[in-house]
């Protein structure tokens, strides 16, 4: 069977369909990706005639997949699977007449059995994990398999699947590694515990599943061979998980593979030593989650269980050990002020992060979030909503909108000059502000992203004009510029130009911007 699995271009490598992609080539089927934008993209369908296209949804790009999903049912004969999370949690998309079925939750063992049962001529519709719907468009939801258990036993992600598609990816010399499935918090905000306990009925010892070090190593050792690589991201929410996990971890990684990384931190699971080993090991960046200064925000609305001594100590340890901190933060919470998400800046501020990241609120589907926005009446009336690009504006009705999406953009530049709040402060209620703190906000956002590349040109090893941070950053930014005009006439090389320079940029990987 041919699988054709179509995602847009983004500034970061998809490990998923990687993934799904090793078992369906072990299980003896063909995949293949596309990436768009891709100027031959239909001759390409046709070329290799898929038996099943797949897509991974999220809210927000659901509905431009499932209008391109319609236009290619009207050209091409393919079964129609939609995966990821928004499929998982809003699985009556199975409804519209041209999917096929949706996959909900762990999809590797489904589609295997999927492919396998078409391949055969076999019925298909009791397969664990699937949903679909009849002709009366009844939704059927079948039961779920148990979760994988062993991620050893998945092999290495196939990353050809996507590097052949989007030769972007081969090229960069990031390059993102997962050593973990799951979470062991409940934080309201995050897909994790809406997956645990709403969808699996999980415990953590079921849920939180971590790979062996001999894995992780063993895959960017076999990375190394076969693509450029000089740095590691780590994608795992809390990298410091299992503290004898990361005490190998830290031991044998620069004995072993010897590449700069960065990593996402809990900061009430962090200890001192944990950054000493990471220092040691070769981290340069490590990320910790404030989300609010507000102690009720945090751990009342958000969950985070993560009192300010426990944030002010993880971040006091790794300024101490000279790894750039980054922070996480989010803004609008429902019931928050202004003066809250102020507090959250002034937070930042006291702990010297060096590259703040910032979001607005968003409810998705399921969380607890959502149900706490729907009790309030602040809710967003339809998943349909949704701006795929959300971090433009608030979805959920706040007090003071307008100063939440200002302050936005104002967030990393009071972060690292505050000095400017008294002036800020006048500004964040005023609509013609919009657009000069957008551009502002850009411009400075590329200057932490220069200090970030800079940081990791010394850790690899690389010298010359081209990583003088001023040369750096006029550089992108005036390419941006150029492809930002180049856009408005209509150019098609844009969004691959765009793209390029887009790689490894956090802000946008993290879908922070």
């Amino acid at each position: 069977m041919r699988v054709l699995h179509i995602t847009r271009t983004l500034p970061q490598e998809m490990l998923g369909p990687m993934v799904l992609s090793r078992m369906v080539k072990d299980a003896g089927h063909d995949m293949r990706a596309l990436c768009l934008p891709d100027a031959r993209w239909l001759a390409k369908i046709k070329e290799y005639d898929p038996d099943v296209i797949t897509w991974s949804l999220m809210t927000g790009n659901h509905k431009p997949i499932l209008d391109l999903n319609r236009l290619l049912k009207r050209k091409f004969d393919f079964f129609s699977l939609m995966g990821g999370p928004h499929v998982t949690f809003v699985p009556d998309v199975a409804a519209d007449p041209d999917v096929d079925a949706v996959c909900i939750g762990e999809g590797e063992g489904a589609i295997v059995d999927l492919l396998n049962a078409l391949e055969a001529g076999e019925e298909w519709r009791e397969i664990q994990n699937l949903c679909w719907a009849d002709d009366e468009g009844e939704l059927h939801k079948n039961p779920l398999r148990p979760l994988i258990t062993d991620l050893d036993s998945l092999g290495f992600p196939d990353r050809d699947l996507i590097y052949d598609a989007q030769p972007l990816y081969r090229d960069s010399p990031r390059k993102v590694v997962v050593t973990q499935r799951g979470c062991p918090m409940l934080c309201s905000f995050c897909f994790h515990h809406a997956w645990k306990k709403k969808v699996y009925s999980a415990r953590n010892n079921v849920y939180v599943r971590k790979r062996s070090v001999d894995h992780v190593i063993a895959e960017v050792q076999w990375m190394r061979e076969r693509y450029p690589l000089d740095f590691v991201h780590f994608l795992d929410d809390i990298f410091n998980l299992k503290s004898d996990w990361l005490a190998e971890f830290c031991e044998r990684w620069p004995r072993e593979v010897g590449l700069p990384f960065d990593v996402i931190l809990m900061a009430n699971m962090t200890k001192e030593e944990h950054i000493a080993q990471l220092k040691s090991a070769g981290c340069i960046y490590a990320r910790i989650a404030f989300e609010a200064a507000n102690d009720y925000t945090r751990n009342v609305v958000y969950r985070k269980n993560t009192s300010r001594e426990e944030l002010r100590n993880a971040a006091g340890w790794i300024k101490k050990y000279g790894i750039r901190l980054g922070s996480l933060n989010m803004l609008g919470a429902p019931g928050g002020t202004v003066e809250d998400d102020l507090e959250t800046v002034q937070l930042n501020v006291e702990c010297g992060v060096d590259h703040p990241l910032c979001s607005i609120v968003q409810p998705y589907p399921e969380y607890e979030l959502n149900d706490i926005t729907e009790g309030m009446g602040i809710a967003v009336d339809s998943y349909d909503d949704f701006p795929s690009q959300f971090n433009r504006q608030a979805t959920i009705q706040v007090a003071d909108k307008q100063s939440v999406e200002n302050l936005h953009k104002w967030f990393p530049i009071l972060v690292r000059h505050p000095g400017m709040i008294p002036f800020a402060r006048k500004t964040l209620g005023s609509r013609w502000m919009r657009h000069p703190l957008l551009v502002m906000y850009a411009l400075y956002s590329e200057w932490l992203v220069t200090e970030q590349n800079t940081l990791y040109n010394r850790a690899q090893g690389h010298r010359g004009p081209k990583t003088w941070p001023w040369i750096d950053f006029s550089g992108r930014v005036s390419r941006k510029v150029a492809i930002r005009a180049l856009g408005l006439v209509g150019a098609k090389v844009v969004e691959k130009m765009s793209t390029r320079l887009q790689m490894g940029d956090e802000r946008v990987a993290a879908h922070i911007d």
